[in-house]
């Protein structure tokens, strides 16, 4: 273990919290508000906020998809510019932060901004950024990643900088309360697949990191299965909280980290626009049972202290099976079936963007080449 740590995001988390957003804005910065369909005027969230914005001078910019395009948010990047916009207040759940981070950073850029995500441009400058977040799942809202998508050439790619790590972020559990169910689901399984991408790796003695994650992954299995008792504060408040902390930086800092199951997920997102999360729980059990042998101990780990499972010789097996039953218990899809007849076709399609993209070497070993890739997606494309 080896690593330097700070999370510089100062959280407001509670009911009652988003007023806090008038005080955590200077007052003499012009501010544009980013959000996503307009969810945000149906559940009170778009009400307070613009109440708490009511001695700033604001104008705001809608319409950020799930997964968002760097079509969409480029017009926001034209306003920000145009208007001289000083702060910049995120309003959504992680598509919507991620977006702000892509707009905070190619606002202080005369170039095209997708040279950000191709690596040809390094940050050094950004609007700052606060956030409000209405639906747990990627963390976004506390660290600083993004995942953006190229809709003309399908292409989905993720980018890092200390500079669009939000300032403040505010977590009210009552504005998940008309959440439809299928984006509460995606958020427990995204949550899920974060802590295993910086858990299920190979075993360094980090018993603050482990201890942590395996806290994390006992919380979201009791949160599913209480999933039927969901309408009140006190689950919307642990899954907010969990979800938060599953990827700000703790539990991965100094130890192995994965992410090809992302890598591998974003494709079957660009390419057949199948859920971030649902990509993550199609993807995730084949690449365990292909990676079983380098995985095996942390496997067994899991198995022992988050499924309470008894040592065996088969124990990572049986806790890749448990993985799957998580899974179907909030029916969310361990294969892909989006892709039409043409298995052949999608394994290559997703191939071929890989190689595109540069991903030929992923995995804590850098071991998951091509040639691995296509054989995992064997076995989850349906």
């Amino acid at each position: 273990m080896k690593f330097s740590y700070v999370n510089p995001t100062q959280i407001h988390f509670g009911q009652g919290q988003i007023a806090a957003v008038a005080a955590s804005i200077p007052k003499d910065q012009k501010v544009l508000m980013i959000y996503g369909g307009g969810s945000i005027k149906k559940n009170g969230v778009y009400e307070q906020v613009t109440a708490a914005l009511s001695d700033h001078s604001w104008i705001e910019f809608s319409g950020v998809e799930p997964n968002p395009t760097v079509e969409t948010l480029d017009k926001a990047v034209a306003i920000a510019k145009a208007e001289n916009i000083g702060y910049i207040l995120a309003v959504g759940g992680g598509s919507v932060i991620d977006g702000s981070k892509y707009v905070a950073a190619a606002a202080k850029y005369d170039g095209n901004g997708w040279d950000i995500l191709l690596g040809k441009h390094t940050v050094t400058e950004a609007v700052p950024i606060g956030a409000v977040l209405t639906l747990p799942a990627t963390g976004s809202e506390s660290n600083s990643g993004a995942v953006i998508t190229q809709q003309s050439t399908q292409t989905k790619l993720p980018f890092m900088t200390p500079m669009v790590q939000p300032k403040f972020a505010v977590l009210d559990p009552d504005s998940m309360k008309t959440l439809p169910e299928r984006q509460l689901i995606n958020g427990l399984v995204d949550a899920w697949v974060h802590t295993c991408e910086q858990y299920l790796t190979t075993p360094v003695g980090a018993m603050v990191q482990d201890g942590y994650a395996e806290t994390l992954l006992r919380n979201l299995l009791t949160l599913a299965a209480q999933y039927d008792n969901r309408d009140n504060n006190e689950w919307r408040s642990n899954l907010m909280w969990t979800a938060n902390q599953a990827l700000n930086g703790l539990i991965g800092a100094g130890v192995p980290q994965d992410w090809a199951t992302h890598m591998i997920g974003h494709e079957l997102t660009a390419l057949y626009h199948v859920d971030h999360a649902r990509s993550l729980s199609i993807i995730q059990p084949s690449l365990l049972r292909n990676q079983i042998e380098a995985k095996r101990a942390k496997l067994e780990q899991l198995g022992k202290n988050v499924f309470a499972l008894e040592a065996s010789d088969d124990l990572a097996e049986r806790t890749i099976i448990e993985i799957e039953t998580f899974y179907h218990s909030l029916k969310s899809p361990t294969q892909l079936t989006e892709h039409g007849d043409d298995k052949a076709a999608a394994i290559n399609a997703v191939i071929k963007q890989l190689e595109a993209h540069g991903m030929a070497a992923l995995g804590e070993n850098q071991k998951i080449t091509l040639e691995v890739s296509h054989q995992i997606l064997e076995d989850a494309v349906k």
